[in-house]
């Protein structure tokens, strides 16, 4: 790339266009590079990297602002893994002439962590950009569980936006290591710019707890399945992304790969 060209950095969540983390994703990185935004058109929370069939979804350009410039926008009725397809197959090469240099997910209403990291749209679309080629990167801010599933507006996103900077300003200047394929960034809600950030292992907890219904159907409609926090502190690894996030209440920073091949001796095994 000529240094005269600015990098190319795609906006995408699971949150849906609307969502004010998105928008405060792209003022926080306004600065860094050209921005494109395709994200989904309504809210896609817990679709990990799915890819369903798509006949009759549509597309629609949006007005989305940001200070420092104009900035295309699309919303696609599809899932965030596929935005980000799109987004790098399509928008991006019509509209912008050019590959993005960085896709970044979120900033996402709610922590993802542990072994939950597969079940998040945040994640998968970041996920989805590294099998393309491209880096990603995954932000997501503790909030209210209210918020998980609707836009919460009193939300303070800047701290999360601090974090969601450095990092990406660091990936477009450095060539990532071998098998890091995605960045992950989960900040709790009582962080301030001040706040250390830890690089840590994502936790083989699962974090959530899916709860089964009070009253169990066989037969009809279904019921929906609840969830809760559930930390088992006596097995929790201390270098883990909970630990760091939920225990020590700093950043947690989790390098991850697409690799998730069990590290198993396979001539024992």
């Amino acid at each position: 790339m000529s240094d005269s060209i600015r990098p190319l950095i795609l906006l995408t969540n699971d949150d849906g266009i609307a969502s004010p983390g998105l928008q405060a994703a792209a003022e926080a990185v306004c600065e860094l590079g050209d921005l494109l935004m395709v994200a989904p058109a309504q809210q896609q929370t817990g679709m990990g990297r799915a890819i369903p069939p798509i006949p009759g979804r549509q597309i629609r350009r949006e007005v989305v602002r940001v200070n420092c410039q104009e900035m295309p926008a699309y919303a696609l009725e599809v899932t965030p893994a596929q935005a980000v397809a799109y987004g790098i197959l399509v928008l991006a090469p019509h509209i912008c002439g050019r590959r993005p240099d960085l896709v970044i997910s979120g900033i996402n209403y709610g922590e993802n962590l542990g072994t939950s990291v597969t079940v998040s749209g945040t994640v998968g679309a970041a996920l989805q950009a590294a099998e393309m080629g491209v880096r990603g990167l995954a932000v997501s801010l503790e909030t209210d569980r209210a918020y998980h599933y609707n836009h919460g507006h009193d939300v303070d996103w800047s701290v999360a936006g601090h974090f969601m900077r450095r990092a990406a300003a660091a990936m477009l200047a450095a060539q990532l290591p071998a098998d890091l394929d995605v960045i992950k960034i989960d900040v709790p809600c009582d962080a301030t710019p001040a706040t250390p950030w830890r690089l840590t292992r994502q936790s083989r907890q699962s974090y959530y707890q899916v709860l089964p219904p009070a009253v169990p159907v066989l037969e009809g409609e279904l019921p929906i399945l609840d969830y809760r926090v559930a930390v088992d502190w006596a097995t929790l690894e201390p270098d883990s992304d909970i630990w760091a996030f939920a225990r020590d209440r700093v950043v947690a920073v989790t390098p991850l790969s697409q690799d998730l091949t069990a590290r198993v001796d396979f001539e024992g095994l």
